[in-house]
């Protein structure tokens, strides 16, 4: 805890989706005190978003425990996949890049066609990547954008779940990337707080519906989180992005290798097949009630 990158960062900003080569300082996503144990021997995981950030992490995680992982990204997002590619393939596992816009539910669809096509199974689904705009006010939230938003953080989840249960079998794992926001709100983050809000409820719903099939659905709540989203997100001012995470109760925002043990713990059978529908704090200290 001690030991990650303290503030001030660079004030540097990037056009969106952002890339995680672009970053000052590097994110720290690799866990080299992470001690893998064989948690998902040979289990098949689907991570979006799983270029860069919380997802590279986790993806690199999974392979760490015995997951052959599959990533999806945005076509500009190519080179940090490359990373991500070479990074599972020195553990020994296989990864599958899926350059994909997933705002669609025949993107969706396609993307699950090609995990089970190249894997023949798939027991874990990551639903991680997300879409946000800071906005001074509602006014200036548009339809385009409002729909973007949605289609992007909660329609594809319902997409992709959807596409992926006929496929998973007892035991799979279902897990969600929400956020702080959509649990406390944002200020500016009007249609970013309401996708993770109702990525909440779903998760708990769909938890109640899956258990007799014995498959579980978590979600984890990030506080704020040092990826491409924030420095690409041109609401944010490069005064802010250098000091993103400062109100945190650490002073600071996670590192990625922060996130990704809790994405191992609520995927491993070993740790958590007791746990299901619940929403995940992980937010440096800030608490919530439940």
């Amino acid at each position: 805890m001690q030991s990650e990158p303290a503030l001030p960062f660079s004030s540097n900003k990037q056009d969106q989706p952002g890339l995680e080569s672009k970053l000052d300082p590097a994110p720290h996503w690799q866990a080299p005190r992470y001690r893998a144990a064989g948690k998902l021997t040979n289990k098949v995981a689907l991570v979006t978003g799983g270029d860069s950030g919380i997802g590279r992490s986790v993806a690199f995680l999974y392979a760490r425990e015995g997951a052959d992982v599959a990533i999806t990204y945005l076509p500009s997002e190519a080179s940090d996949a490359e990373v991500v590619r070479v990074a599972i393939g020195s553990t020994g596992r296989r990864c599958l890049l899926i350059p994909v816009d997933l705002s669609s539910s025949a993107a969706c669809r396609e993307v699950i066609d090609r995990v089970v096509k190249a894997f023949g199974r798939i027991d874990i689904v990551v639903s991680n990547a997300a879409h946000q705009t800071r906005k001074e006010s509602l006014e200036k939230v548009t339809d385009e954008e409002f729909d973007l938003t949605f289609r992007t953080n909660v329609y594809a989840c319902f997409w992709l779940v959807k596409a992926t249960l006929p496929h998973m079998t007892a035991g799979g794992s279902v897990i969600i990337t929400s956020s702080e926001t959509g649990i406390f709100g944002s200020q500016k983050l009007f249609d970013y707080s309401a996708t993770k809000g109702a990525l909440n409820a779903f998760a708990k719903a769909l938890s109640m519906d899956l258990q007799e099939r014995g498959i579980r659905v978590n979600v984890v709540a990030p506080g704020p989180v040092w990826t491409p989203l924030n420095p690409s997100d041109p609401g944010l001012s490069p005064e802010k992005t250098a000091e993103f995470g400062k109100n945190s109760p650490m002073g600071r925002p996670a590192q990625p290798e922060e996130l990704a043990p809790a994405y191992v713990f609520l995927a491993s059978d070993a740790d958590a097949s007791y746990i299901t529908g619940i929403v995940l704090p992980v937010m440096g200290g800030e608490t919530t009630g439940g």
